[in-house]
């Protein structure tokens, strides 16, 4: 069967897709034709669609950028049906930020969790917010650089009511614009004759915007509007590709965050936001009132958007409007921007966000089994790659996906767990695996460090799949986990899934470190897992790691027996045109 795989862009032969039916069993499955229906469908397409006033041909979800808000409940089963309608591209589409442990083919991850979505054929996934993590997420494909346009927001609805009160909210979402197309730029970024997609030409709101800053244009900025008095939710998701940015509100008191990545924290003021890609914030805006809009000289106002870390800085706008007789004004931007322009804050707000709710299984110093320190730099030799411990990872590495072959019994985890403890890494070179055991509580460490070559360094936003982790901290230099413990004290450290490590400076000696980032983690949810830099350019360069939590045996326990078509590229429960799929529910 693994020979019927081609290039993950390619389209596989009509045989191999029909192979998959073989296997299929009416054991705990569901035949999913015509009398169900999904709580959500998603159609995946490319074609040529205009963005910043310019036309590029992007993968869309069901014809835009971003694609349609999805709601769905704390605790409740959503089937979400995502139709790859492409002639010539997989795609897989993930939850960012949601646990997919109990349905492991749902996560969304090529090659890592499952075989991604065959051209023609549809996916039904089946996902279950847990209950307290209510809060704000987003979709994309995790199929090279499509993610750039294929996302949207993903809003996770509490079973209870919110701790906080606000009369209504907002979505705001942050994505990037490149004139170069996913190919061109996957193609530049993985050859021996290496060519750099270029910095973003714009950061988009709600996909609006334009290239230009300093000028009228044609292309509107994002309107976001709100009432004279009221108190809104602005949930902020950083669906870039690239940016990592800091965003102020002109003329309006101080943003309260209470939330970060699904979760409710302790409310912390702040003046501007630091949201890098793959993070999410919401916070709480108390707009003008009508007396307050009569002293001002306008009843709008500026979103001011800077790029941080990059070798130019851009600046972007959108407009928060208050109503008016007069129609608010989206073609013009300030010649000077009204707020200062923003650098990188190191550390920014670590140690500070607090979870809102109790939380009583922080693991602490004496309870981690193990430290893993993952070494992070950039090398240019025959390609220019982004290496973890020495090694890079791409979609075109394992022949089959990770939890496939353990589901058919071609991946020992034993015997790889007992290969990374030797390594002295927790690394398993052979399978590009870092293996855990069930129970076990990891600290697992990103060092930055300075490229081979030339010393270069960035900042790289880190994004855990599966459960979330807690992060402890970040740093300057070298991991010290003696000082660090003592920063930890008298704090308590919030549950993300994306944080930054820093790179503190520009450039260091090669291989010198510059800035770390810690996390904890109970080993408690068996899968195969992805962390990786949320950067789509390093990710396609090969910044993605794969953690594999407990072996055949706990990954079993916890799912079940796995249907057979789900282990075979456009097996049975992928349908299409001409059948209906055989899908198993999970819950």
């Amino acid at each position: 069967m693994l020979g019927c795989f081609p290039k993950m862009r390619g389209i596989l032969p009509t045989f191999c897709l029909v192979l998959g039916l073989a296997f299929s069993t009416q054991a705990n499955l569901i035949l999913h034709d015509d009398s169900f229906q999904p709580d959500h469908i998603l159609r995946v397409t490319a074609q040529n669609y205009s963005q910043a006033c310019m036309d590029r041909y992007s993968v869309l979800v069901n014809g835009s950028s971003p694609g349609p808000e999805l709601r769905l409940q704390e605790g409740k089963v959503s089937w979400i049906r995502v139709y790859n309608d492409m002639e010539d591209s997989n795609v897989t589409m993930h939850w960012h930020g949601l646990s997919a442990f109990a349905a492991p083919f749902s996560d969304g991850t090529p090659m890592a969790s499952q075989w991604p979505i065959a051209p023609g054929h549809f996916f039904d996934a089946e996902v279950r917010p847990e209950i307290g993590y209510a809060g704000t997420y987003f979709y994309h494909s995790h199929v090279g650089f499509q993610g750039v346009t294929a996302v949207g927001p993903l809003i996770v609805e509490p079973a209870d009511p919110s701790p906080f009160e606000y009369d209504e909210e907002r979505v705001i979402l942050l994505s990037d614009f490149f004139a170069k197309t996913d190919d061109v730029i996957e193609e530049g970024l993985t050859s021996s004759n290496f060519t750099w997609s270029g910095e973003t030409g714009a950061v988009l709101v709600n996909g609006q915007g334009r290239l230009a800053t300093n000028a009228t244009g044609a292309c509107s900025l994002a309107a976001i509007s709100v009432e004279p008095g009221k108190t809104y939710r602005l949930r902020f998701i950083g669906a870039t590709a690239l940016s990592f940015v800091s965003l102020a509100l002109e003329g309006h008191n101080l943003f309260e965050i209470i939330e970060a990545d699904g979760h409710y924290t302790k409310p912390v003021k702040t003046d501007y936001l630091q949201i890098s890609s793959g993070q999410r914030y919401s916070v709480l805006l108390k707009a003008k009132t009508e007396e307050e809009l009569q002293q001002a000289e306008s009843r709008q106002f500026y979103f001011q958007i800077t790029t941080l870390g990059r070798p130019a800085v851009l600046t972007t706008f959108a407009v928060l409007e208050y109503s008016s007789p007069t129609a608010t004004d989206l073609k013009t931007v300030p010649a000077t921007p009204p707020l200062p322009v923003a650098n990188v804050t190191y550390g920014w707000m670590d140690y500070a966000l607090e979870s809102y709710f109790p939380d009583t299984d922080f693991p602490t110093a004496a309870e981690v089994t193990r430290r893993i320190v993952i070494n992070v730099h950039q090398n240019i030799s025959t390609h220019t790659v982004w290496l973890q411990s020495g090694y890079d990872w791409m979609e075109t590495f394992p022949k089959s996906p990770y939890l496939v072959d353990l589901y058919q019994g071609n991946l020992d985890l034993d015997a790889s767990y007992k290969r990374a403890i030797e390594s002295g890494l927790g690394f398993d070179n052979l399978t590009r695996l870092y293996p855990a055991q069930i129970n076990e509580v990891l600290e697992i460490v990103w060092q930055n460090q300075g490229a081979v070559n030339n010393g270069g360094l960035e900042n790289h936003p880190f994004h855990g799949h599966g459960r979330h982790y807690y992060d402890i901290g970040g740093g300057d230099g070298l991991y010290n986990p003696e000082e660090n413990e003592k920063r930890l004290n008298g704090t308590h450290p919030v549950i993300r899934d994306t944080s930054v490590l820093y790179s503190y400076r520009k450039k260091t000696t090669p291989l010198a470190p510059s800035g770390w980032r810690a996390w904890r983690i109970r080993v408690t949810n068996a899968g195969v897992w992805m962390m990786h830099c949320h950067i789509l350019q390093h990710m396609v360069m090969g910044m993605q790691t794969v953690f594999a939590f407990g072996d055949q045996e706990a990954v079993m326990a916890q799912s079940g027996p796995i249907e057979g078509g789900y282990l075979v590229y456009g097996g049975s429960a992928y349908g299409n045109s001409t059948y209906s799929p055989l899908v198993q529910h999970f819950f």
